[in-house]
């Protein structure tokens, strides 16, 4: 009714109707004119306007102009299209592969043609019927076409949480990431593209720590750990983490405590592990903080790749020598390596944490950080709480574990059950204990030596293999010295053994010559030329045959009637 006066009065600023007629509904659909009206009636035609003018002009009420849609209830709609012809659109609208709505309605109408049915409605209509199901039915259309995943993060409410009751360092979130940017590999010296395993603070928004490594695994996830504590200053109440299987592994979590008699890393340090459930996006809420980082760090890396294969940046797809030419003048092809790109993560952390907090915004980061009561967290004493124990057996080379062996002379003596203790940031050694607790030595990582390093190695590895072979030959001296010392002699007590006095030789004993005994080649040489064949045969006979001819000429000259006659049969 307010709109039908306006257009009225409208009317009368113009000399024609239709020149008023046509600013009014562009100024109207403008939304700037009658803005209460436009965001409840929408855009109008003009056909709709004139129609309303009639119906007000027959009868000057409200009334009049309400719709008479033939609606009886919510959501439902009036349409031609009967009862098995929504049903047969809507199995291929709700289909869960996905057709697209006018793919469904091309489906449907050749159903119903292939049916018999007459009198099929145009694909509009069907489109609109599409429309309104969508509208008034959106919990099964998602669940349907997209499934209960999406029917959990699209249609179903989620849980608020008031972060007023935490406060900073009581919760930690854990998740792994991986970089959108490449580094160079310090085993390999060539580009790879890391893992960032971050320890976010729930409430301040930043992360407390984090750890870079070539792939996820326990030792990233404790280390990253051990920086978030050492940043803050503040051990966690509790480590809300990612379901993934570096974070489940036996290095924190572990049921079977009590069986094996050792306490977890998070048990040592009082801190209560809880995993997210599993593809429950909303429970990870550090990825919104990578989100950031993506955007606004790793996105100005010189070696950013992109975060997947359609999004990669163009001088890494084919055919673009002016993009390759570009980014080769821009940033000289340069991949970081791992202390670079830590120090310039650090450097971006600066300036994030001057930004505002979203859960105390009169406050910043850094300010909301400083204004906690720290610890004091002594790091000797971290480290010791954050070594595990485990029981072990000693071996001929030691100690097995981790696919390694680790050494110290002082095992040579046992071939018992021990205990292990190892920090998951050193594992180049570990310290063993005996069963009752005493401290026994600390075992370092033995390393593999070249099978040839006298004839294929290099200086490093000969030098190498000499240590280990003259580390051999100590340690069995000494032991052979101690077992002297410890037994001067091996007798018993049970036989009485009476040592003869040793017998004196004349000294007028005449010593003969040693006579050396000649070479095959010495012979061969030496061999005296022949007059006979009888000869020959003696001389072969007493010093052997030397050559493969000598011992032909012999079997063939035994084998002659002058032999038989010399020799007999």
């Amino acid at each position: 009714m307010d709109l039908i006066k306006a257009f009225l009065n409208f009317r009368n600023k113009y000399p024609t109707q239709k020149q008023a007629d046509d600013y009014f509904l562009t100024l109207y659909n403008s939304g700037e004119y009658l803005k209460h009206l436009y965001k409840k009636l929408g855009p109008v035609s003009i056909g709709t306007i004139y129609r309303w003018v009639k119906l007000w002009e027959e009868c000057e009420h409200y009334e009049i102009l309400i719709p008479k849609y033939k609606y009886s209830k919510i959501g439902e709609y009036n349409t031609i299209l009967t009862p098995q012809m929504q049903q047969a659109f809507l199995r291929f609208l709700l289909h869960p592969n996905k057709f697209k709505i006018g793919k469904a309605i091309s489906l449907t109408i050749h159903l119903l043609e292939q049916q018999g049915v007459n009198e099929i409605p145009t694909a509009i209509t069907f489109r609109r019927f599409a429309t309104h199901f969508k509208k008034n039915n959106f919990d099964k259309y998602i669940l349907m076409r997209e499934g209960e995943k999406a029917l959990d993060e699209k249609v179903l409410p989620y849980i608020e949480r008031y972060l007023s009751q935490i406060n900073v360092g009581d919760i930690f979130v854990a998740d792994g990431h991986r970089l959108n940017f490449q580094v160079i590999n310090p085993f390999t010296g060539k580009p790879t593209r890391p893992t960032l395993v971050g320890f976010f603070d729930w409430k301040s928004g930043t992360l407390a720590g984090y750890e870079i490594m070539l792939e996820e695994n326990a030792q990233c996830v404790a280390s990253a750990l051990r920086n978030a504590i050492l940043n803050f200053d503040i051990i966690p109440k509790v480590v809300y983490q990612d379901n993934g299987k570096a974070f489940k592994a036996k290095f924190f979590q572990d049921t079977n405590f009590d069986e094996e008699g050792f306490a977890g890393v998070y048990q040592n340090l009082g801190i209560k592990s809880v995993f997210a459930k599993p593809y429950n996006a909303k429970a990870k809420v550090i990825e919104r903080f990578f989100l950031e980082f993506q955007e606004s760090f790793e996105k100005l890396m010189p070696s950013y790749i992109g975060t997947s294969i359609e999004n990669k940046p163009p001088h890494l797809c084919r055919n673009e020598k002016f993009h390759v030419k570009l980014h080769q003048k821009m940033t000289g092809s340069v991949v970081p390596t791992i202390q670079q790109a830590i120090q310039f993560i650090n450097y971006w952390l600066e300036f994030y944490n001057s930004k505002p907090c979203k859960h105390i915004p009169q406050m910043t980061i850094k300010q909301v950080l400083n204004s906690v009561e720290r610890q004091n967290i002594n790091e000797k004493m971290l480290n010791h709480l954050m070594m595990k124990t485990e029981v072990k057996t000693i071996y001929r080379n030691g100690i097995k574990f981790l696919g390694f062996h680790y050494f110290n002379e002082m095992l040579t003596t046992f071939r018992d059950k021990v205990l292990i203790r190892y920090s998951l940031f050193d594992l180049t050694k570990i310290q063993v204990y005996s069963v009752k607790g005493e401290f026994l030595c600390i075992a370092k990582r033995v390393t593999a030596t070249h099978p040839m390093a006298h004839h294929l190695g290099t200086v490093r590895d000969m030098e190498d293999l000499k240590q280990k072979i003259h580390k051999q030959k100590k340690l069995k001296g000494r032991l052979i010295k101690d077992v002297q010392k410890m037994f001067p002699t091996f007798d018993t007590g049970l036989l009485e053994v009476e040592v003869e006095e040793p017998i004196e030789l004349p000294s007028n004993v005449v010593e003969f010559e040693k006579v050396k005994k000649q070479s095959p080649r010495q012979i061969q040489m030496n061999k005296p030329m022949f007059s006979s064949d009888f000869e020959k045969c003696e001389w072969l006979k007493a010093n052997g045959c030397t050559s493969q001819e000598d011992r032909q000429w012999l079997q063939s000259y035994i084998s002659s009637e002058e032999y038989s006659n010399l020799y007999g049969d």
